[in-house]
């Protein structure tokens, strides 16, 4: 073999080496690249969760500012319970609920019959509170509309009824149809004595709009996750997932027997 095509083959082998290095360096930048972007999408993606985190639950048009007009014979810290039973009931069972809730439509349905009846024995009282959840998380205002219009029944002493109509007709969750005071009149047909012109203008006016924004602050600041939110003797018991309306009912005797 020539001198000639010696050195023509070792420059081919160093040229190859010199591409192959520029190639390895090459791989290196764009990995490092995409290294880089997955950083900054992770970022962002966490920044956009922390956003989304920080603002789940919060009502935009939360405003408890203003005159505060609570319902008829709201109880407990600040007037912010509605009371359903009898005053010398000795088991008390407190409900964190919002009307747009499905969860909370899930416990009422599975609990209201227990509920009726330790009630109406006399061995069981219920404080109401309402929240406004939903309208913060999905957006809207049918979660602070339905609790004005229920409050605006408990002024016509017809809250427990209106209570049981409007779960009974909750709409789907993505569904604000509850912000339409026409609905929430409409439904008040359905409990007898509840549809005049006092509750017509106590809906429409939103006169407790406030007293609802007041609970729900309440609820932000009470450190409770979710609803509903049951308590009995201020003990939360609906988070204990053997729980059942007979082991409800059982807890209640026990406790009145002590």
């Amino acid at each position: 073999m020539s001198e000639k095509n010696r050195d023509g083959k070792r420059n081919a082998r160093d040229r190859l080496a010199v591409e192959r290095e520029k190639q390895k360096a090459a791989d290196k930048r764009r990995r490092a690249l995409i290294v880089g972007a997955s950083v900054v999408c992770v970022l962002g993606l966490a920044a956009v969760i922390g956003v989304v985190a920080a603002n789940a639950g919060k009502d935009k048009k939360s405003d408890t500012s203003g005159p505060v007009v609570s319902p008829s014979g709201a109880t407990g810290k600040d007037s912010l319970a509605i009371p359903v039973g009898k005053d010398g009931a000795k088991s008390t069972l407190t409900v964190w609920e919002d009307f747009r809730c499905p969860a909370c439509q899930a416990f009422e349905a599975t609990y209201r019959p227990t509920i009726h009846e330790l009630v109406d024995s006399g061995q069981l009282k219920v404080e109401y509170h309402l929240v406004t959840l939903i309208d913060g998380n999905m957006g809207g205002s049918g979660s602070r509309r339905a609790a004005n219009a229920a409050a605006c029944a408990q002024d016509a002493g017809k809250f427990s009824a209106y209570h049981d109509v409007l779960y009974e007709n909750q709409p789907k969750e993505t569904d604000d149809a509850f912000a339409d005071n026409g609905k929430l009149i409409e439904l008040a047909g359905k409990v007898d004595g509840l549809d005049t012109p006092a509750f017509r203008a106590c809906v429409n006016d939103g006169t407790h709009d406030t007293w609802v924004e007041k609970s729900n602050a309440a609820f932000q600041s009470s450190g409770f996750t979710g609803t509903p939110t049951v308590l009995l003797g201020g003990k939360n018991i609906y988070a204990d997932q053997s729980m059942t309306p007979a082991k409800l009912k059982q807890m209640v005797e026990a406790a009145n027997k002590g």
